[in-house]
């Protein structure tokens, strides 16, 4: 007969305690927060290629560096701000990364002013309630879902860049559109399923 898992954290987020915080406080948690919503946004297009563990240390300075993550301040950015962000050794500075906070926040204003908000754009895709997948192992996690594909078609059509299908199920996972906390995790029990909250 076989036994239960015994609960414990999901094994990505056991590499420090910023990441164990991060695993328990945030990732996977349903937000309706247009602010948090871009951030996550920004962050995970900048983890391409790097682990989140990278991101994660920087994101005080990303915080700092990019006015907040405030969309509209971003929006405006002249050569002279992009300059000075490659410069900054406190983020990644990949010039294509760079360009992308500055293409992304136009993106995203223009998608708010049609669907009122940007958390309602994204809620749409999944009729507002959470897919709580319930992954045995970290191995059972895809890197990208027919979800994520069509999402990631339709944020290009609108004008986002480093918006491809495994960034953005990341991105899914992160604001907890998806949940893919294990099974046995015990984050899972403290995740709402019943739709985005603004906490976030």
């Amino acid at each position: 007969m076989n036994q239960p898992d015994s609960p414990h954290r999901c094994d990505w987020a056991e590499g420090s305690d910023a990441m164990r915080a991060y695993h328990d406080e945030e990732w996977g948690r349903p937000s309706g927060s247009d602010r948090y919503l871009f951030e996550m946004l920004l962050l995970e297009g900048a983890q391409a290629g790097l682990s989140w563990a990278t991101i994660l240390g920087k994101r005080a300075n990303y915080r700092r560096a990019l006015d907040d993550f405030d969309p509209e301040i971003i929006a405006g950015y002249d050569a002279a701000k992009l300059a000075g962000l490659m410069a900054d050794p406190g983020i990644v500075r990949n010039r294509l990364k760079v360009a992308a906070t500055v293409t992304n926040a136009r993106a995203f204003l223009a998608t708010r002013q049609q669907h009122g908000t940007f958390a309602s754009y994204l809620w749409a895709w999944v009729d507002g309630a959470p897919r709580v997948n319930r992954p045995r192992t970290t191995a059972d996690l895809p890197a990208r879902t027919e979800l994520s594909d069509r999402i990631s078609k339709d944020l290009k059509r609108k004008g986002f860049t480093f918006a491809g299908s495994t960034i953005v199920y990341s991105f899914l996972q992160a604001v907890g559109v998806v949940n893919d906390h294990l099974a046995a995790c015990p984050a899972l029990l403290g995740c709402p399923t019943v739709g985005p909250s603004a906490g976030l």
